[in-house]
């Protein structure tokens, strides 16, 4: 069911607009990543939703009902920031039950349900601490409790792990999926980090200069770019040009070497460039690795990044990277080497914006 309508929604600072002509649906219960760099206008999408900032065209819609007109403490949405927000002179008690407070609910309920929000974060131990006493995680799991607490309609998350390290990034944002999957409640999530909206995410949203570039899964987010950004900001990507042989046959070179996509080609003739992509993983220089497609080059790198080591080879003018997991025994192919990379001709996409 239809529960969170954006209807060409666009947005002006001065003469730079930062969103233009924004559409999307958003299902009860979904779980959506905005993913983008700096200044693509992501978070400006979600301070609209929350009513931080007014629209200058379009309309956004909750369950059936216009936020046009509506202040921010109308909207009954919950929000969390990449800051914490946490009030420095309040205990988390208190921080959680700051919302239920304003809303003038009865004291009993106000403790049942701050307790209850305090075990849903594993943090009832901790009611009596104050911000200064807890870690980031800690800090920003209290945020969390504080933001549901009142039961909001829709939660938005704004950055919120960007300021923790990397293991507490992991663990907390699996912590966010499971809370949000057990309350069943629409999330807009915004972030820079694709890693974090490929693991969590329901479906994405990958934003580019005030556009949404692709609005999909994340397994087709990542497997099936619709455009050159996609393709090269969602994870690591060789983009390859090649050159056109026979249109009719998918027929293309690389450098020297000619092979057969299984993707139509469509308007082009002879002579033409193409770009492609593939991913590092696609492929396996493995004595007796499986490919339909196999492409020759000299070794040019080989780096080790723990789990895997990823190589990169010349193949005419283009220098494509590979990835082969590390194990005992494994010897990367040396720089000089000639070494053959083998993949199924499906891993070949072709990249036409």
């Amino acid at each position: 069911m239809t529960f969170l309508t954006l209807t060409k929604i666009q947005k002006s600072f001065g003469p730079v607009q930062v969103v233009r002509d924004f559409d999307m649906t958003i299902e009860k219960g979904e779980f959506i990543s905005f993913l983008g760099p700096s200044g693509c206008g992501k978070t400006t999408i979600l301070r609209m939703i929350a009513g931080f900032e007014t629209p200058s065209g379009g309309n956004i819609n909750i369950n059936g009902k216009t936020q046009a007109n509506l202040k921010p403490n109308q909207r009954n949405i919950g929000m969390v920031f990449q800051a914490y927000a946490l009030f420095p002179n309040m205990n988390v008690f208190d921080n959680v039950a700051f919302g239920l407070k304003i809303a003038g609910k009865p004291a009993a309920e106000i403790e049942s349900r701050v307790k209850e929000m305090l075990g849903l974060i594993r943090l009832d131990h901790l009611a009596d601490r104050f911000p200064y006493q807890m870690s980031g995680g800690q800090q920003q799991r209290v945020a969390l409790a504080r933001a549901l607490a009142p039961k909001p309609q829709v939660l938005l998350l704004d950055e919120p792990l960007s300021a923790l390290d990397a293991k507490i990034r992991v663990s907390l944002r699996e912590e966010i999926r499971m809370i949000q999957q057990q309350l069943g409640i629409t999330t807009v999530f915004v972030t820079h980090d694709q890693e974090e909206a490929l693991s969590i995410s329901d479906r994405i949203v990958v934003m580019n200069a005030g556009r949404a570039d692709q609005i999909g899964t994340p397994f087709d987010i990542y497997n099936k770019p619709a455009t050159r950004f996609v393709a090269s900001f969602v994870g690591t990507l060789n983009l390859i040009e090649a050159t056109v042989v026979d249109p009719a046959a998918n027929r293309v070179s690389i450098g020297d070497q000619g092979i057969t996509l299984r993707e139509p080609l469509g308007a082009v003739k002879a002579g033409d460039k193409v770009s492609l992509a593939l991913r590092p993983e696609a492929g396996s220089i493995a004595e007796g690795a499986k490919g339909d497609t196999a492409l020759t080059g000299e070794v040019v790198s080989s780096n080790f990044l723990g789990s895997v080591i990823r190589t990169r080879m010349k193949v005419g003018d283009a220098v494509i990277s590979f990835d082969m997991f590390n194990a005992p025994g494994l010897k990367p192919p040396a720089v000089g080497e000639i070494a053959t990379l083998r993949f199924t001709a499906s891993d070949l996409l072709i990249i036409r914006e």
